[in-house]
């Protein structure tokens, strides 16, 4: 969503600071067999051709006037994240909803994303991202994100301010709000006032200036092939090529390759703060107005001419992966939508915000957490500790962590930066799946508040997996 530099067929624009990331991309023959041109609607999710997996996907295939489903995204309502930057970071100036009237599956196997606006001049619209913030490539291998979309059908003036795209943000995003562009975003499509071009940007590094040129990022745009990308359906794709040294970004739409980004362009540290972490999560939503649409159009946006009520069309998205010898792991358990128990077991890996963390199968069956460092932490909202306090926590913990290192399990709440009410030193166990329960003792505390697991070490690797915790009485 941060605006990218344009391609001389398009207006050079101003950026806004937003948080996302890119990866590094090689072109690859399968490709074309991925990304294939088609403008009809309700295609089926593309299988994977020899070599590649599907890791992810939606075929957004559920009942007219249904919302997606809550097991694959997370609505984003409001006009920013809790703490963060306002409007989104980008000075959009809608208000995002989960009403179905900007929100649905319209029964045909597409995802509509709709803005509105109502008779005082108010703008809604939706946005959407996925539960999942694992997306990256094996070792050694490739991720293709891909996604089949429809603009909106609008152009001219009545197309002033709409702002659809498709884009993916480095995980420690999710809960912080205050890290980018270092975690990293990549923009697998944007769009704005209904010109006929696809943009796709890179954001890395640090803000304003550093290796991608912030707010602009390092992007290129083209027209869609064919059709235009207002009428009709385009394949447009990402991949992060890892199995080549140095590693590669690019961008594609209907297979044809626009954009490329060389891991030796973002070069050190920079490449490292961005590919380094769990991955990336992806966005899915169409903005009104804001610096990307206002700079295209050299003035404000939307205006009185805006017509409303012309949606993005998503056929699906997908998330391939190649090589590397890994196999796909399992989904993030999504997180509770009520009150959790704190004397009930608590599943380490239903976060609902984390930093530096990954998910991955756990021996005991399910999944942990893991590569938990000094600095990471994970959030679990509305925990319930009843009016009688805990007595002490058990975490079911293990790790590998080379001799001499070794950190803090810690327990805060409400902020992970707030003192802790507990904690437990642990080191090696015998290994990252060598699983055992440690007690900590926790002061007094009673309520509902958000829990915060952190980590602390005075070594900079990871020491230990976290596969659940508990509070006792």
């Amino acid at each position: 969503m941060s605006p990218v530099p344009a391609a001389s067929a398009a207006p050079t624009v101003p950026r806004r600071s937003r948080r996302r990331l890119a990866l590094a991309v090689t072109a690859v023959a399968a490709t074309a067999a991925l990304s294939g041109v088609t403008v009809t609607a309700e295609a089926a999710v593309p299988p994977p051709p020899a070599g590649w997996s599907l890791m992810w996907s939606d075929d957004f295939t559920g009942a007219s006037g249904t919302l997606p489903s809550s097991a694959n995204w997370i609505i984003d309502t409001g006009t920013s994240y809790p703490g963060g930057p306002a409007n989104w970071g980008t000075g959009e100036i809608q208000t995002y909803t989960a009403s179905t009237a900007n929100l649905a599956h319209d029964g045909a196997g597409n995802l509509r994303i709709t803005p509105l606006r109502d008779a005082a001049g108010r703008w809604t619209s939706a946005r959407i991202e996925t539960v999942r913030t694992d997306f990256k490539p094996p070792a050694g291998g490739v991720l293709a994100i891909e996604g089949r979309i429809q603009m909106p059908n609008v152009t001219g003036a009545q197309a002033a301010g709409y702002w659809p795209a498709f884009w993916a943000l480095g995980s420690p995003y999710r809960g912080n709000y205050q890290n980018w562009p270092g975690i990293g975003e990549f923009d697998v499509m944007e769009n704005v006032n209904g010109i006929n071009s696809v943009w796709g940007v890179l954001h890395c590094g640090v803000a304003p200036g550093g290796p991608c040129d912030e707010f602009n990022g390092i992007g290129a745009s083209r027209a869609c092939p064919g059709a235009t990308c207002q009428s009709a359906f385009h394949t447009y794709r990402f991949e992060w090529d890892a199995s080549v040294s140095p590693q590669q970004l690019r961008w594609y739409v209907d297979g044809q390759l626009f954009h490329t980004v060389s891991q030796t362009r973002v070069g050190e540290p920079y490449w490292t703060q961005m590919t380094g972490h769990g991955g990336y999560f992806l966005l899915l939503n169409v903005a009104m107005g804001g610096a990307f649409p206002n700079g295209v159009a050299g003035s404000a946006t939307p205006t009185s001419a805006t017509v409303p009520g012309r949606p993005m069309l998503v056929d699906y998205v997908a998330v391939y992966r190649r090589g590397g010898g890994s196999t796909t792991p399992p989904p993030t358990t999504p997180p509770p939508g009520g009150v959790r128990d704190a004397y009930a077991t608590v599943q380490a890996e239903s976060f609902n915000a984390q930093n530096g963390v990954i998910v991955e199968a756990c021996a005991e069956g399910g999944q942990n957490i893991g590569a938990l460092r000094n600095g990471d932490w994970v959030r679990y909202d509305n925990v319930d500790f009843g009016s009688t306090p805990p007595r002490d926590f058990v975490a079911r913990v293990a790790s590998g962590a080379a001799a001499g290192v070794s950190g803090l399990v810690e327990v805060r709440v409400d902020s992970p930066t707030a003192p802790p009410i507990g904690s437990f030193a642990i080191a090696n166990t015998g290994g990252w799946q060598s699983w055992r329960s440690v007690p900590g003792n926790v002061s007094t505390v009673t309520g509902r508040h958000s829990v915060y697991l952190t980590f602390t070490s005075g070594q900079p690797a990871d020491f230990v997996n976290v596969n659940w915790f508990t509070f006792r009485r």
